[in-house]
């Protein structure tokens, strides 16, 4: 698995060989130095990459973290994320490398994870897209946008987890699959990638590469049933 920690610039758009119009998102990838390799017949007990990348004062950092750096010999970083990689895949990995956009090639598919812009508190119909009520007559009064009954109250007497009511929209983990990179500029740590990727602008982004899904196979009707 090839991953790094990217920041989110905005949008732009390409035009193809063919004319086309490609909407993309501009990724910086500053270098991600590697701050600890984990293994699983160590004491961690699983194989991580844990990568490191943005300067920082280290103000904000605790004794241990900047410990961690001081082994490491690399300056304190702002932002700090761990991979899962496999037993082969944490071979190639050491402490004080540094990986940059270049791990990526245009074409390649990868999985963009990132937390989604906050909306604030949100009512039922844009938060979930409830209908609402079909009208306000028969008694009801603005009731058109509310949420209705929640649960019994005899029994169970409660409400039931996981409920969809009005709550905070957005700020959550969002994980967008299968997008293609169109465009790898390591010499401007850029890399650009086809589609919108969640969060906003400086965002900080998981960028990984994954593989195609194999296409399901069709199971063809004997001849007895064409018959």
């Amino acid at each position: 698995m090839r991953g790094v920690i990217g920041k989110k610039l905005g949008m732009t758009q390409l035009f193809d060989q063919e004319g086309n119009l490609i909407p993309v998102t501009v990724v910086e990838v500053a270098p991600n130095h590697v701050l600890q390799v984990k293994n699983a017949n160590g004491k961690d007990g699983y194989n991580a990459v844990k990568l490191a990348t943005g300067e920082s004062s280290g103000k904000n950092l605790t004794q241990p973290e900047l410990g961690v750096f001081k082994s490491a010999k690399i300056a304190p970083q702002k932002t700090i994320i761990e991979f899962r990689l496999t037993d082969k895949e944490i071979a190639a990995f050491k402490t004080g490398d540094t990986i940059d956009g270049s791990v990526f090639v245009e074409g390649a598919l990868v999985n963009v994870k990132g937390v989604s812009k906050g909306k604030g508190f949100a009512g039922v119909m844009k938060r979930h897209k409830f209908k609402g009520a079909k009208e306000s007559s028969h008694g009801t009064h603005e009731y058109e946008r509310h949420g209705g009954a929640i649960g019994a109250g005899t029994y169970p007497g409660r409400v039931f987890k996981n409920k969809r009511m009005a709550g905070h929209m957005g700020d959550e983990n969002v994980t967008v699959r299968n997008l293609k990179i169109v465009g790898v500029y390591a010499d401007q740590n850029l890399i650009l990638i086809k589609g919108a990727v969640p969060g906003g602008v400086n965002g900080i982004l998981r960028i990984f590469e994954t593989k195609p899904k194999a296409p399901r196979k069709t199971v063809q009707p004997s001849a007895a049933k064409k018959k």
